[in-house]
């Protein structure tokens, strides 16, 4: 089990100081949110590149609906190169509420799906090098001999993590095209529930991994948020032990409401919950 945590708030500054202080403390990921509007994700990644050697570094996560995918694959293969390999890439429809309104964003669920859809798959296209053409609904893309950049450091691509929602088998076949897994509880009244899944939700979604996953024995992750007490290491570690067990193969700890980043840095201090040699 790997773990990482994630900046709720803060500047390019603090998500440097802040990466620095989670590599110490033996986090294995770093990562921060990408608004609408506000401090640009991948400037921080970049500063948080800069203080580090070993921790990955990611978003959680990028809407990919309301980018330009071309330029998404550019940043993201621009950091990989200059971190040496160390990016991850977390996509998925986005929370509508974060502006997407304010800024005109499509709301759609069905139009975002299918951008979503269409910009994974330039992405990757786009990271195989050329020459790519792409012909979809929403986009087109023609190959081109203009400055193409060197591909990701990571081979055969920088690891996907996708968002999708259980049991609705469209949203679960998405994610298992790439490489990790955030699940996601759909009601039957189609609201996404808050929260992680339960124990025996995650087990049945491995399970449903496990008899539709195409990639042979390829590696896929299955990623649960939450909070655990660094003050108690025993009962941290129990509770990442547990949805261990179930079949999570990353846990993110994440303070969404922090009043402050205060308690984010001394959780980050006190380490991860698990083990290290």
């Amino acid at each position: 089990m790997k773990c990482g945590v994630v900046l709720p708030g803060g500047d390019a500054r603090t998500a440097a100081d802040f990466a620095y202080e989670a590599e110490q403390a033996g986090w294995d990921g770093f990562f921060v949110w990408e608004p609408v509007w506000g401090v640009d994700a991948w400037v921080s990644l970049t500063a948080a590149t800069m203080r580090t050697e070993r921790i990955r570094l990611g978003t959680m996560i990028t809407p990919l609906s309301r980018m330009r995918p071309w330029k998404l694959a550019s940043e993201a293969a621009t950091l990989d190169n200059l971190s040496n390999g160390r990016v991850i890439l977390t996509v998925g429809l986005g929370a509508v509420d974060t502006g997407f309104t304010a800024f005109g964003e499509v709301t759609d669920r069905k139009t975002r799906a299918e951008l979503l859809d269409e910009g994974l798959e330039i992405i990757t296209g786009l990271w195989r090098g050329q020459p790519f053409n792409y012909t979809g609904k929403h986009y087109t893309v023609n190959e081109t001999t203009f400055m193409p950049p060197p591909p990701p450091k990571q081979q055969p691509r920088i690891p996907i993590w996708v968002v999708g929602a259980w049991p609705r088998q469209l949203s679960l076949r998405r994610a298992l095209r790439y490489d990790g897994l955030l699940p996601a509880i759909m009601n039957e009244d189609g609201a996404v529930r808050f929260g992680p899944p339960t124990h025996d939700e995650l087990r049945q979604i491995k399970a449903y991994i496990a008899g539709n996953r195409l990639e042979g024995n390829a590696a896929f992750d299955i990623v649960i948020e939450g909070n655990t007490p660094g003050d108690d290491p025993a009962a941290a570690r129990a509770t990442v032990q547990a949805w261990e067990d179930a079949g999570a193969t990353w846990w993110i700890e994440a303070n969404w409401s922090a009043p402050t980043l205060a308690p984010v840095l001394e959780r980050i201090r006190q380490g991860p919950p698990v083990f290290r040699d």
